[in-house]
């Protein structure tokens, strides 16, 4: 999953500001610029975490331009919001691919899960050959 732009500014208070044009209502502040930037991780993931359980599209990220931070989902949300698209891309339901990975629907929907995925290398190899998709990028 791409990184999605903030705007970070900061205030008259002198304390800073962020907030997503991509994902509506997902806002955050802080003391320092450093801890803004955390702090828009944190309510980034908090926000994806939360469309996806509620069952909600989560918008694609727009590109990044002039005066936007990118900011990029954890590993783990990004991951399993990638995981769920991709299979419902193939129009595959979650049984149907615990049965190809050989493992039961309950540690499958686990590995769906933004909150509970922590899927072993070796699972990873094997959901990236059931889609036929690279699954995970490691780069900053």
């Amino acid at each position: 999953m791409n990184a999605y732009p903030a705007r970070i500014w900061k205030e008259a208070n002198n304390s800073y500001s962020v907030e997503f044009p991509d994902l509506p209502g997902c806002l955050t502040c802080a003391d320092t610029y450093e801890e803004a930037v955390l702090a828009a991780h944190e309510a980034l993931n908090g926000y994806l975490e939360s469309l996806d359980s509620r069952k909600l599209s989560i918008p694609a990220p727009s590109r990044i331009v002039k005066n936007m931070v990118p900011i990029k989902p954890s590993l783990a949300v990004s991951f399993a919001i990638t995981l769920k698209q991709e299979r419902e891309k193939r129009g595959l339901t979650q049984k149907e691919v615990a049965r190809q990975l050989g493992v039961n629907w309950s540690a499958y929907q686990r590995i769906e899960n933004p909150r509970r995925t922590n899927p072993t290398l070796t699972t990873v190899e094997k959901l990236q050959k059931v889609f036929g998709a690279k699954l995970l990028n490691f780069t900053a």
